[in-house]
């Protein structure tokens, strides 16, 4: 019992000091930002709060973090059977801002497109700090923060739990109508419904697909949406067309689970 009361406070402080780390270098993160000089249009640097998170923790519990983040760089041997996930995974990502994007040219008369080349950065260089922005992200919601919560309760569970926390993270979004704050958590919980499910039993280079299914779904919305201008209806369909992707995407992973158990079972 004694031993399994220390296992429990500890996940409960790891989550703890991950999360209040990740918040508050976050908030310092965006208020330094400015004085760096590096334009919010190519990276907003409080997307590395949740690496700060995860750096505090491998500091005071150096013994475990290397099973905390295991899978999330590329190892030899990954997983044969699975390998179709990723290319599904940019599918889940495409998707959603194309549906959204779609229904708002229909409800607007026209359709919202910015040419990559009105940034005043050159385009390239967005798009490798978007990837670099969303892996600081990810390393802590998608590698360090579901796999914890998941060994205690489930995938599905733990994902929702990550969408919800990943999204009020985004505190910004809370000074906007309250419709696009529920649109934008909506967004979030989908979103981390399908990455859980799908990294669930990938077993190496988790941060990569996780870190480019977010940043494919922010240049998306960069280049076919005005949401950042405060627009409620592109974010409400946004996080509309997510909870369908999610719901689809969801469904198809339970019957792949159930269909490789009876193949396993069959093995036997």
């Amino acid at each position: 019992m004694r031993q399994r009361g220390r296992v429990r406070v500890g996940w409960k402080a790891e989550t703890g000091v991950f999360l209040g780390v990740a918040f508050v270098a976050a908030g310092l993160l965006g208020v330094v930002q400015p004085a760096t000089g590096v334009p919010p249009v190519v990276v907003r640097l409080n997307q590395f709060g949740p690496a700060v998170g995860v750096l505090v923790v491998a500091l005071l519990w150096r013994s475990r973090i290397r099973g905390r983040l295991a899978g999330a760089l590329p190892a030899r041997g990954s997983d044969a059977p699975r390998r179709a996930w990723p290319a599904w995974l940019l599918v889940a990502a495409v998707v959603p801002v194309a549906l959204a994007a779609v229904g708002y040219a229909a409800l607007r008369g026209g359709p919202v497109v910015t040419d990559p080349g009105a940034f005043g950065h050159p385009f390239a260089l967005i798009v490798v700090a978007q990837v670099v922005g969303a892996c600081g992200e990810e390393i802590g919601w998608r590698c360090f923060l579901q796999p914890l919560l998941g060994a205690r309760f489930g995938t599905l569970v733990s994902s929702v739990l990550v969408g919800a926390v990943w999204g009020v993270w985004h505190v910004g979004v809370f000074t906007e109508h309250p419709a696009y704050a529920a649109g934008f958590l909506l967004a979030a919980v989908a979103m981390s419904v399908v990455l859980g499910t799908a990294l669930d039993r990938i077993r190496s280079n988790r941060l990569l697909l996780a870190g480019g299914y977010h940043a494919l779904v922010n240049l998306g919305m960069l280049l076919l949406m005005d949401e950042e201008s405060g627009a409620v209806v592109p974010m409400v369909l946004f996080g509309v067309a997510n909870a369908l992707v999610a719901v689809v995407w969801t469904r198809a992973a339970m019957s792949r689970r159930r269909a490789d158990t009876i193949t396993e079972r069959g093995a036997r």
